[in-house]
């Protein structure tokens, strides 16, 4: 998988709903729509329904993938794992 702004190599992982590759960090297919289970993430790291009620949708950082509708959290996308760095002056 090619990230289509550099064309720089992105790690996939094949999603088990519909068989896409992915970006490996993600925590929902960008096809499908399933949620995929990650063992590995800490519980820090997961947004769970209880989780959800600290989040300011006031202020919150919306991805900066064009394409994505996530939300920064500890510096990154909860739905595609992009990094934020900040906006460009």
């Amino acid at each position: 998988m090619r990230c289509s702004h550099c064309d720089k190599e992105i790690p996939g992982i094949v999603c088990p709903g519909c068989r896409e590759t992915i970006p490996q960090e993600s925590r929902y297919c960008l096809y499908c729509g399933a949620m995929l289970k990650d063992e590995s993430l800490a519980g820090d790291d997961l947004i769970g329904a209880e989780e959800t009620d600290d989040i300011d949708f006031e202020n919150r950082i919306l991805c900066s993938d064009g394409n994505c509708i996530g939300i920064i959290i500890k510096g990154k996308c909860n739905i595609c794992g992009r990094s934020y760095r900040g906006k460009k002056k």
